[in-house]
């Protein structure tokens, strides 16, 4: 059985980054970053540049007119944005051969839980590009458990579904930690600021710690949400995993939710291509 230090003890076994998203995770802690080096950085790569300005020209960021440069993209978007869009690019590359998952639903759920998890961010006043992060790179715990212990994950994976709402309790009953935890270790490998590595380990179960999370609470309320469109079989399944506690806490309801968040498809369109 796999331990939490035996998933993260040889490099060797964990996903490579892209080095231009090792450079610009570094920036996290650095507010003096230089726009122009990271322009160069961003350019210096031809796929990535190409891509950034499909995303950046696509309906997800509603602009009038067309942003023809990684410079224009950094202007535009802004720095915190774009860094997330490349880091969303590295991640899928990273896991891209990963077996044992459904990739084309998880990533589904994936960017739905982005999409949501913004859009809470923004409607209880939270920074929204930050937990845009966290919805990001709250999976690549559960990627990196079925990339590296495939075989310890099946008999988790037949007894309950990657995506159904107990999966954390039962990682945490069988293994002794959650993805959550995996995904925070990840992160602080990558050296990640303390803030997103906390947050990440939270996102299982944002009312555990002495106190509540907000941006976990997004994203996890965010992640309840995309359940219902990939995974969940019916509205009353998904009514019946509604996390009515972290909503309270950030001053929400199901009725409330119901009536104004927008459809997933329109709050994720155009973010597809990051996973091309």
């Amino acid at each position: 059985m796999p331990t939490l230090k035996s998933l993260l003890d040889e490099p060797r076994k964990l996903p490579a980054v892209p080095k231009v998203a090792q450079q610009l995770i570094q920036t996290f802690s650095d507010e003096d970053a230089d726009f122009g080096e990271i322009a160069s950085q961003i350019s210096a790569d031809p796929v990535l540049s190409a891509k950034l300005l499909r995303l950046a020209n696509s309906a997800y960021f509603h602009f009038s007119r067309t942003i023809a440069s990684i410079d224009d993209a950094l202007r535009m978007l802004g720095f915190v944005m774009v860094r997330n869009l490349v880091l969303g690019h590295g991640m899928a590359a990273a896991f891209r051969g990963t077996r044992g998952i459904d990739l084309g639903q998880f990533w589904h759920y994936n960017l739905y839980t982005v999409g949501a998890s913004r859009w809470l961010a923004a409607k209880t006043r939270l920074n929204a590009d930050v937990v845009f992060t966290l919805g990001l790179m709250h999976g690549i715990g559960q990627l990196h458990l079925h990339a590296a212990a495939p075989d310890a994950m099946a008999p988790i994976d037949a007894k309950l579904h990657v995506l159904d709402p107990g999966r954390a309790a039962l990682e945490k009953e069988v293994l002794g930690f959650h993805h959550g935890d995996v995904a925070s270790e990840l992160a602080r490998f990558w050296r990640f600021p303390e803030a997103v590595t906390t947050a990440l380990r939270r996102v299982p179960e944002p009312l555990a710690g002495d106190e509540f999370s907000a941006p976990a609470g997004c994203v996890h309320l965010g992640a309840w949400r995309a359940r219902g469109e990939v995974h969940l079989s019916s509205p009353e399944a998904q009514a019946a995993a509604f996390p009515r506690q972290v909503a309270q806490q950030l001053g929400l309801t199901l009725e409330g939710l119901d009536t104004e968040m927008p459809a997933l498809a329109e709050l994720t369109e155009g973010l597809s291509s990051m996973l091309d």
